[in-house]
């Protein structure tokens, strides 16, 4: 949902960036949880929190100052998926930002042009930022709109693009 850029002043605040749809998507969560992905997640009671620009600011219930704040810099925050509203009442054609993160993308020609690395909110339509295979560093902006978005197969775990691998 979100990772951990750095502290935010000197009472222990963390900055976040949310990789929710809304800027303040994480505010209406009272308990995050903050781990690397490996399974070791802690959870953390959120006695603060604000939108300041594309970021959020957090103050921790366990947290006073910033050099205890520091150490949370890099983490991923996390809410429990069954925490989640339902996407669509059938169950069916939904899925979060998060489900995206990792899905490699291919174009209609079969060529692959990389892995989702994070999603962009440019305020017209999303913006799929695709990291390419081949160096690891390139990296690719692709609309998230009908017009591209071909299909989002999470069970294959790909993403179909009308995308030329040369834009």
């Amino acid at each position: 949902m979100g990772r951990v850029i750095g502290p935010y002043g000197v009472a222990g605040w963390i900055k976040v960036f949310p990789y929710t749809e809304h800027i303040d998507g994480l505010l209406d969560y009272p308990k995050w949880w903050l781990g690397r992905g490996d399974g070791n997640w802690r959870g953390f009671k959120v006695a603060g929190s604000e939108v300041h620009g594309n970021v959020l600011t957090a103050l921790l219930e366990q947290y006073e100052d910033r050099t205890e704040a520091m150490r949370l810099k890099g983490l991923e925050v996390a809410i429990p998926r069954s925490q989640l509203p339902v996407l669509s009442k059938s169950g069916k054609d939904g899925y979060y930002w998060s489900d995206l993160i990792g899905l490699e993308v291919v174009n209609l020609q079969g060529e692959e042009l990389g892995k989702v690395a994070g999603l962009l909110e440019t305020g017209a339509n999303d913006v799929l930022q695709v990291q390419s295979l081949e160096d690891g560093e390139g990296e690719r902006l692709i609309p998230f709109i009908d017009q591209v978005i071909v299909k989002v197969d999470l069970k294959a775990r790909r993403i179909t693009v009308d995308w030329g691998a040369d834009y």
